[in-house]
C-alpha cells in the first residue's frame, strides 16, 4: 500500500517541501531535473504530487497501464519481472535520483516495489511528456540518463554470464558501490536495502549461495556484514575477484 501525503486537489504538492519546492529539493542535481531553470523547475513542480510508499509498497505492477513517471527522491525500489512459470526475475534495484516509467510500451513490463520507506516524485505521463517536447535541454538529460541505464543493463547481462558466485556477488557490490557514488554516497559501509533472496534472483544464483559467499569474503576479511550491510574492507582484492 501507499499512502499520499498531499491534498487529493492540489496541483502543485508542498507537503513536507520549503516554499521553493523543487528548487529545494536534494535530489535535483542528481536527477534529470538539474537541466531546468528556476522557472522550468516551478512548472515541473505544477505537474508532481509528492507520494510516499511505505516498506513493500508498490509504485505500479506488470502490465499495468504506464500512465505516470516516477522520481525517487528517498529510498530504494526492486525492479522485478513475473515469468510465465510463476517464478520472479529481480531485473534492478532503483535508487535516489532514479526516473521509472519512462520506456515507450503503454503497459509497464515491470513491478517496482519499495525497499524501504519510498518518497517520490509523481508525473502524469503525458503531461510530463509534454513538458519534455517543449524543453529540449530536458529531453537531452533524459537521452543521457537513458544511456546511463543501457549501460547498466548491458552490465547486468555480462554479470550472469559470469560463473562464479564469487565473481557475481563481488561485481554487485561493486557495482551498488559505484552507483552509491555518483549520487554522493561515499561511505566504506556499503548499504544493502535489498534481502539476500533478491540479490540471488538479481544474480541468477540461490539464497544459499549468496549467503555462503557474503559469509565467506567476511572471514577473508574482504568484506564485514554489519546491520543493514555490507562494510568494504579490502576494496584491491575485491576488484581482483570481480575479475
Amino acid at each position: 500500500m501507499s499512502s499520499e501525503t498531499c491534498a487529493p486537489d492540489e496541483r502543485s504538492c508542498r507537503h513536507g517541501r520549503s516554499e521553493v519546492g523543487c528548487a529545494e529539493c536534494k535530489v535535483r542535481f542528481i536527477s534529470v531535473c538539474a537541466a531546468l531553470t528556476s522557472d522550468e523547475l516551478a512548472e515541473l513542480e505544477s505537474l508532481s504530487r509528492h507520494v510516499v510508499h511505505e516498506p513493500r509498497g508498490t509504485l505500479f505492477t506488470q502490465d499495468e497501464e504506464a500512465s505516470a513517471v516516477y522520481n525517487i527522491t528517498e529510498g530504494s525500489v526492486r525492479l522485478l519481472r513475473l515469468l510465465p512459470d510463476g517464478r520472479r526475475y529481480v531485473m534492478g534495484f532503483a535508487l535516489v535520483g532514479d526516473f521509472l516509467g519512462l520506456a515507450l510500451p503503454e503497459r509497464h513490463t515491470i513491478t517496482a516495489e519499495a525497499l524501504s520507506s519510498v518518497t517520490v516524485c509523481r508525473f502524469e505521463r503525458r503531461a510530463f511528456q509534454d513538458l519534455v517536447t517543449r524543453k529540449p535541454h530536458l529531453l537531452q538529460r533524459l537521452h543521457e540518463r537513458a544511456g546511463y541505464e543501457l549501460g547498466l543493463a548491458q552490465d547486468q547481462m555480462l554479470l550472469l554470464g559470469r560463473r562464479g558466485a564469487e565473481e557475481k556477488v563481488a561485481n554487485f557490490l561493486l557495482t551498488l558501490r559505484r552507483r552509491y557514488a555518483r549520487i554522493g554516497l561515499t561511505s566504506v559501509t556499503l548499504e544493502l536495502p535489498m534481502g539476500r533472496q533478491d540479490i540471488a534472483d538479481h544474480l541468477g544464483l540461490t539464497i544459499e549461495t549468496v549467503s555462503r559467499t557474503l559469509t565467506r569474503l567476511d572471514r577473508e576479511k574482504v568484506i564485514l556484514i554489519v546491520p543493514g550491510g555490507v562494510r568494504l574492507l579490502d576494496l584491491p582484492r575485491l576488484e581482483h575477484l570481480g575479475g
